[in-house]
This record gives structure tokens, C-alpha cells and sequence, in this order.
């Protein structure tokens, strides 16, 4: 029942002619009502009924100042939203093209890159901010030294520190950025890093308007800028209602033209099936990440569509071995043997859904070694390897996971059980404990579980966005690594892989770095997901990526 139903008169009929005349003069008012609508919406020049669409997603974004997250669900809400990049992926693939930098050259010694920036472009006009000239070069000093620079005024202002900056380790990469014109900038690295264009494609990459934050910083209100955010995008930020609705507007003056929906809203919905219940319902037009294994029967639905993509995911769970007895290879490698991953695999993704993960990245990635092999179900060589590093039965250890459900754990309380009955069968007792999305990001960061259930979607396409945020020393300095996992010989061959530009050289230096993370089993490799959503009829433009991010500049609804 909608709002206000209940309140409402019944009408009494007791004639059926009468019915039949009520019922005919009811359909003439509402089609003169449509008509006159129509009408006053052309003469107004806009339209007569704004479209507005809804996609119900999984989580709410950790916050807006996306240079200080690495959640998918924060990308999708400020970075593919409110804000844009120099450069910028293709729709539905992995191909860097032009965004706020309308061209840029490459020196030979791949040390230097300058980008020619794009004229006219303008930010965005709210209700909290006006802003008096247009996007230059300012701007993109601005949205990165403050991430580099100890010395910048707004470097020290994020609690979170600069996630992607850091773990990447940027601040040693890049030696200097200089202003040539408002319109021109130069990065000039220290060494050759061979994903360094497609990395700024990615969100913590994104510009701000310096303007903005410096009257942001002189009004002392510089936490305004994670609540707040401004930016060039096809989205104006309206507001957020915590754990409920993200709620923006088709900003008008968008340079790549403005978006064919007039608003846009973030319907925040944990459980994937009530996401399916309310796109039934019409409540949104967008079902983000159902089940896998309720998507054979979505299929057959007339009044629902299925869109599907091999995409760029991993699930994992991360051992932290900073906490005893994970920081033993030979617990860690019992864990892996002791787990069941064929049931888990069906149980989460039924038929088609995932294939059996044996890497930090899929094998449909370069890089990928076809001979390396996942951990075999092995409870007996797994009791062996626990009484080799002196485990006794009795052993208690912490499963952490979220509620609801994403494309990398669709059902997170059964994946968490299957992996606490595993484990009881080598004498370890597993608590699960579930927190929300939020607060399990921000204790894991801090190293406060055992066992992690977690995910990573690929942000460009290279094998080292999976390898250095996730599993390098930097980035377990940061807390990105959340196994906390840290080896001088893997980190080495990364650094050699990214400065190399020959493939063949870097593929090979990749396979060497996955033979040692297989050896030391900082996680349980899990799966490589397929990517879902569910679509209403009328949403046209909706394009899947393999990166895992969800842009809606292009979407319209059809009548």
C-alpha cells in the first residue's frame, strides 16, 4: 500500500451502468489531465514528466572524498557520479580514452607525461557552492599533491590517510608535477611504470576543484569535502540519507552533454533478493548483483532482463598474518588444503556463475600462469601441516564477514559457515562475526580480524592493480593489504614487472610473483565471479564493466 493510501474515501457503487460511467469518465479526466501536462511541459521548454532512475545497489559508499576509499560501492557513488579523471575507460571495456585531458604524449624514456587539459569545462553549480571560473590545471595540482605532498595544507586532513596513493607507492613514483599553462600539465616520474596511464583512470585519480576546497580549508570547514563533494561529472550531489538513499541530479552543464535521466538515485539494499523484490515492485529500474544461483530462473522472467559479463573479480578470504599462528606458512597452507572450495563454488554460485579462483587475478588476464594449480581438499595432509607447526585441537580463530550480499560473496552467512565447518574439522573453533560494510573495512584496515571475507574488482585491466593494492608491502603498511602479508621477493618482482614496457617480460616476472604467493597462502583464493544486474524493459544504455564499476551518464528510460 502506498503512503496516504489507507486514508482515502472508498467510492460506493451499487449499479453496474453507473460503475461502467464512472469508469469511462474516469479514463477521459486522466487523459485530458496527461494532455494538459504535455502541453505545459512544451511550453516550458522542459519535460513533462522528469525521469528518474533508481538502482538499487548493495552497500552505502564508506564517503565522497573517494581519494580516501577503495570500496567498489564508493566508486560507483562519487567517482562515476560527481567526479571525473584525466583519462577515462571506455564504456564496457578496459581501453583508456580521453576525459578532462583531451590528449597527452608520452617522452621516450616513458619518464615524463603531459596532458593537454580540455577547455570549457565547467564545475558543478550547488546550493553550497558557485563556482567563479572553470576547470585548468590548478585543479589537477591541487588533486594530487595533497596526496603526495607531507606538505600540502589538506594532505594531513584525511583520517584514512590516501589508500591507493599509498599502497600504489606514488609518492616514491612520481618525482614532480608542474603547471606549464592552465592548460597543460607534465607528471615526471622517477622510473618508468608501465600501468601509470590506465592508473589514472582509476577514482582516487579523480579532480577536484581546488577553488572549492580553498574556501572549504579558510572557512574551517574542510570536512565539507567528504560530505559535500563537487566536481566536473554528468551528477550533481544532492544528499545522502545514511544507510538509506543517495540521491543526485543530471548536472546541466556537463561537458560530454547532459544525462537522458533527470535524477538519479542510489537506493541502498544489503539483500540482494529484496533488491530483485523492489525492481519487481518498480521501486527501481536497476537491480545491481543478484544471486548467481537465482539468476536461471530471473532469466525466464518477461518483465525483467539479465545483463552478464565475465569481469575483472576475485573472492578471497585474507589470513592475517599478522596475528599468530597465521604468520606460519604451515597453518595458513592447512586452512587452504582444510576448505572445501568445489561445495563452497556451488553453494554460492550454482552452475556457471564462478569458476574456481587459484590466483589473485582471473586466468583471462595476461599474466595468468595455466600451470598453476589451486589447493587440493586435503584434511589429512592438512592435520599433518598444523602438527608440523604445533597447533593443538582447540585452536580459536575469527571469521569476519558482512551482511546482505555482493558480486564477490553473495550469501556471506552460508560462505562463512561452510568455511567454520571446515575448519572444525582440524580442532579449530571459528566465531563468525558479521559487521556492516562500513565498520568491517574500517576494523580490517586496522588489522583486527583473523579471517576476512572480501573481494577486488580490477580497475584497469593490468595485473598489478590486483598484486600491488592488495598483497605488496606498501600496502600493507597502508591497510589495504588486509592479509598484512608482506615478502621482499614478491615485492621485487612487482617492481620489475611495472617497470618494464615489453608484456612478454612482464607476464613472466607476474608468474614468478604467483608461484610464491601460491607457496605462502596468505589467502584462501576462492573464485572468479560473474558480474550481474537485472534490468527493468525500459532502461536503455547500460553497460557492464569488466572493472566492475556502474556508470549511469548514458542510461535512459524508455516510456
Amino acid at each position: 500500500m502506498r503512503p496516504g493510501a489507507a486514508t482515502r474515501r472508498p467510492l460506493l457503487v451499487s449499479h453496474p451502468m453507473r460503475a461502467n460511467r464512472i469508469q469511462q469518465w474516469t479514463r477521459r479526466l486522466h487523459r485530458r489531465l496527461a494532455r494538459t501536462l504535455v502541453l505545459a511541459g512544451l511550453l516550458a521548454g522542459t519535460p513533462a514528466f522528469a525521469q528518474t532512475l533508481a538502482v538499487c545497489t548493495e552497500a552505502s559508499p564508506e564517503g565522497f572524498d573517494i581519494a580516501q576509499y577503495s570500496a567498489a560501492t564508493t566508486a560507483d557513488a562519487v567517482a562515476e557520479t560527481v567526479y571525473e579523471r584525466l583519462v577515462q575507460f571506455v564504456p564496457g571495456s578496459t581501453q583508456v580514452a580521453p576525459a578532462l585531458a583531451e590528449r597527452w604524449e608520452i617522452s621516450a624514456d616513458g619518464l615524463s607525461y603531459t596532458f593537454h587539459l580540455r577547455k570549457g569545462v565547467k564545475f558543478q553549480r550547488t546550493d553550497f557552492f558557485t563556482p567563479s571560473r572553470e576547470f585548468n590545471a590548478d585543479d589537477v595540482l591541487w588533486s594530487f599533491q595533497r596526496q603526495l605532498d607531507p606538505a600540502h595544507p589538506w594532505h594531513a586532513l584525511s583520517p584514512r590517510g590516501y589508500p591507493y596513493a599509498q599502497s600504489m607507492g606514488l609518492p616514491a613514483l612520481i618525482e614532480r608535477i608542474d603547471k606549464l599553462d592552465d592548460a597543460r600539465v607534465r607528471f615526471t616520474l622517477r622510473r618508468p611504470e608501465a600501468p601509470f596511464l590506465a592508473d589514472l583512470a582509476m577514482g582516487f585519480a579523480s579532480i577536484y576543484s581546488a577553488e572549492y576546497a580553498d574556501l572549504l580549508l579558510k572557512a574551517g570547514k574542510a570536512e565539507q569535502l567528504n560530505n559535500l563533494p563537487l566536481g566536473t561529472g554528468p551528477f550533481v550531489f544532492q544528499r545522502y540519507q545514511k544507510d538509506a538513499l543517495v540521491r543526485f541530479a543530471a548536472n546541466p552543464d556537463y561537458w560530454g552533454g547532459a544525462p537522458k535521466v533527470d535524477r538519479l538515485l542510489l537506493s541502498i539494499t544489503p539483500d540482494p533478493s529484496v533488491r530483485i523484490q523492489k525492481l519487481r515492485a518498480g521501486d527501481c529500474q536497476v537491480a545491481l548483483y543478484p544471486r548467481p544461483t537465482d539468476v536461471p530462473t530471473l532469466r525466464h522472467e518477461p518483465q525483467l532482463k539479465v545483463a552478464e559479463l565475465d569481469s575483472l573479480l576475485v573472492a578471497y578470504v585474507a589470513l592475517n598474518t599478522r596475528h599468530k599462528p597465521l604468520d606460519d606458512v604451515r597453518v595458513r597452507q592447512a586452512i587452504n588444503l582444510a576448505f572445501d572450495r568445489d561445495s563452497y563454488l556451488k553453494a554460492q554460485f550454482g552452475e556457471g556463475g564462478a569458476s574456481p579462483a587459484v590466483a589473485p587475478y582471473p586466468s583471462t588476464l595476461w599474466g595468468s600462469d595455466p600451470d598453476l594449480k589451486g589447493w587440493p581438499h586435503d584434511l589429512e595432509r592438512a592435520r599433518q601441516l598444523l602438527a608440523e607447526a604445533g597447533i593443538q585441537p582447540g585452536l580459536k580463530l575469527s571469521i569476519w564477514t558482512r551482511p546482505g550480499g555482493g558480486p564477490t560473496n553473495p550469501n556471506p552467512g552460508i560462505g562463512a559457515q561452510m568455511l567454520q565447518d571446515d575448519l572444525g574439522k582440524l580442532g579449530i573453533h571459528a566465531d563468525i562475526r558479521v559487521y556492516e560494510w562500513g565498520e568491517l573495512i574500517r576494523r580490517a584496515k586496522h588489522g583486527e580480524h583473523d579471517l576476512l571475507f572480501m573481494g577486488w574488482v580490477g580497475d584497469n585491466g593490468d595485473p598489478d592493480n590486483f598484486l600491488t593494492p592488495n598483497l605488496s608491502c606498501a600496502a600493507a603498511s597502508s591497510g589495504e593489504n588486509m592479509s598484512g602479508w608482506c615478502n621482499a621477493a614478491f615485492d621485487d618482482l612487482l617492481r620489475q614487472a611495472r617497470a618494464s614496457t615489453d608484456q612478454a617480460t612482464r607476464a613472466g616476472l607476474y608468474r614468478q610473483a604467483l608461484a610464491i604467493f601460491q607457496r605462502e597462502a596468505p589467502w584462501i583464493a576462492l573464485a572468479y565471479p560473474k558480474q550481474f544486474a537485472v534490468l527493468s524493459p525500459r532502461v536503455r544504455g547500460f553497460t557492464l564493466s569488466p572493472l566492475g564499476s556502474n556508470n549511469f551518464a548514458h542510461v535512459e528510460l524508455a516510456p
